[in-house]
């Protein structure tokens, strides 16, 4: 099977569950857990990553109870590449409110991780869908330039392709020293395609990194006036070891949302996910059943919104 341009899927990449019909006849890829009338929780990830990067906390929400669902973003993962090339945060959004109603327009929880919570953000913050919470992870309306741009770099590289899954591995390796480098690649199939030159790359369209730079100064004042817009619970979970979100970039979001809670994972990078999910997945289950209770009934009507805190100071599979 092939998707878009990117080339063959290798053996042992797991198809998804399901999928969506989004704008311009984009198919939208999902995986999902838990039972269906449970509440529903969107989990979408950041740039360059796949909807594989939320297995762990799917699989941990669904067992609470919680019916949720990973995206693959449009152009990622087993999603269909842009007829058009674009991949805009406004057609993200649109992507997202296609799906809700392909849902039923059930009210959800929206988990989103660095390019998937500015999506979130946007999708609440001008009220493009009526959602019961927000969990970001790992940002906000302001981060650190420099952490960006490595993960720019980090996408921009290798444009023909690497030769083995030996160079995506050290590939990997380079931009996230403080994981372990494997000594299985087998779960690296799912983070490329084998292109038709017998070269490995990766399973994003390219051309969602060739649509130029964007104006910082206006992203960052869009995302703070929906950050000042939200008035449904809210939690921000930091990687302590992120160089994109920084501790001042997560505080001054605390301060234009008051009613957030905050929870800083200290021996977590960017991807707090996938480096200590049990500490990730457990601080969203403890928002989530006070907040979206599977009964339907918040634990503590008073907790819904309520000052932040931090979370214990101890610490907390897929690529940027």
């Amino acid at each position: 099977m092939t998707v878009s341009g990117a080339g063959k899927r290798l053996p042992g990449t797991p198809h998804p569950h399901r999928y969506f019909e989004a704008t311009s006849g984009v198919s939208i890829a999902a995986d999902e857990w838990g039972p269906a009338d449970g509440p529903l929780v969107l989990l979408q990830h950041g740039g360059g990553q796949t909807r594989h990067a939320w297995k762990s906390a799917g699989m941990t929400l669904g067992q609470a109870g919680y019916h949720a669902l990973a995206l693959d973003a449009r152009g990622h993962g087993d999603s269909s590449w842009a007829p058009d090339g674009f991949y805009g945060q406004d057609t993200m959004v649109a992507d997202l409110c296609t799906v809700v109603e392909q849902l039923g327009n059930r009210r959800p929880v929206l988990m989103g991780a660095s390019m998937g919570g500015s999506v979130s953000l946007v999708a609440i913050g001008e009220n493009h869908i009526d959602a019961t919470a927000l969990v970001l992870v790992d940002i906000a309306h302001r981060i650190e330039k420099e952490g960006f741009q490595k993960i720019q770099a980090f996408m921009d590289q290798k444009p023909e392709g690497f030769a083995s899954l030996d160079e995506v591995a050290d590939a990997i390796a380079s931009y996230q020293p403080h994981r372990k480098r494997p000594d299985n690649l087998d779960g690296l199939a799912k983070n490329v395609r084998l292109a038709g030159d017998g070269r490995y790359r990766w399973h994003w369209d390219p051309r969602f990194r060739s649509g130029g730079s964007f104006d910082t100064d206006k992203r960052e004042q869009r995302l703070e006036a929906c950050a000042r817009n939200l008035a449904l619970p809210t939690l921000l979970v930091r990687g302590g070891l992120s160089d994109v979100l920084s501790e001042e970039g997560a505080r001054s979001f605390l301060d234009v949302c008051p009613h957030s809670e905050y929870v800083n994972v200290a021996s977590a990078g960017h991807m707090v996910a996938g480096d200590r999910n049990d500490v990730f997945a457990s601080s969203c289950i403890d928002f989530l059943t006070r907040v979206v209770p599977v009964d339907g009934q918040p634990q503590h009507a008073s907790q819904a919104l309520h000052p932040h805190h931090e979370g214990p100071p101890e610490d907390v599979d897929d690529v940027p």
